[in-house]
């Protein structure tokens, strides 16, 4: 189960806004993640907690490929991602990284910052815990939730092939 406050966004959050290019090239995601929604909101990294879930509009990570921008997300903290819908390449990489996401038609407007949500990634139930009401993702497939458990698809291809530890 994933439990935390919601925060939310808006419809077509593109990549440059969740991490602008100027700060791609920083190495160490302890910094990179003091920028996350920086040109949106200057207080976000400030004052979000990890463990929180982004509730967002439809066409969430939409814009360039940029792979770190699901990649600062999951360094902030960020527990899940729930919308109506993704951008596909966002929805890959973060599948691809490790990074639970939901999605869920109309659900940008069941939920009020601050509110707070549960998840269970196995069943696909969200449940907005201020009100109670529920809602219904689909289940990720058994090879996803893999994914997802060990934090990414390269420990998942580790663990197939029977190699390396997990970070």
């Amino acid at each position: 189960m994933i439990e935390g406050s919601v925060w939310k966004f808006g419809r077509d959050i593109d990549t440059d806004v969740i991490i602008a290019g100027r700060y791609c090239n920083i190495p160490d995601p302890k910094d990179l993640v003091k920028h996350v929604f920086e040109d949106l909101d200057p207080t976000f990294a400030g004052r979000f907690r990890p463990g929180d879930v982004i509730v967002a509009d439809a066409n969430f990570g939409c814009g360039s490929s940029r792979e770190v921008a699901p990649a600062v997300l999951k360094a902030a903290g960020v527990a899940a991602v729930v919308a109506p819908s993704f951008a596909r390449i966002f929805y890959r990489n973060s599948i691809n990284i490790g990074l639970p996401i939901f999605e869920i038609p109309g659900i940008a407007q069941e939920f009020s910052e601050g509110q707070e949500i549960s998840l269970d990634p196995k069943s696909g139930n969200v449940k907005n815990t201020s009100t109670g009401t529920t809602f219904q993702s689909a289940p990720f497939p058994e090879f996803m939730e893999k994914i997802i458990a060990v934090g990414g698809l390269v420990n998942y291809a580790s663990d197939r092939l029977g190699g390396a530890t997990h970070e």
